[in-house]
């Protein structure tokens, strides 16, 4: 399942945001190698939110400095492994 949604990750990232998804991994960082802002946090969430129909938390979100601890955070909040 964590893989599943670290791919989803990185496919919203590149259909939002633009990149290349070959160079993106877990261990991308959302600010220091992607140079997101507050914006970019709310517009991948409400796409995570929309796929996985739930609520995701922006504060507790934001704390997620790689893509990999979002797979994991996301992981944990739908409850699945």
């Amino acid at each position: 399942m964590r893989d599943e949604i670290l791919e989803k990750i990185i496919g919203f990232i590149v259909n939002l945001f633009g990149g290349d998804a070959s160079s993106m991994n877990e261990d991308t960082a959302f600010e220091g190698d992607l140079g997101f802002k507050s914006v970019s946090f709310v517009q991948l969430i409400a796409s995570l939110e929309d796929e996985y129909d739930t609520e995701v938390k922006y504060m507790k979100f934001k704390r997620c400095v790689t893509i990999g601890e979002a797979a994991d955070f996301m992981v944990d909040l739908i409850g699945e492994d």
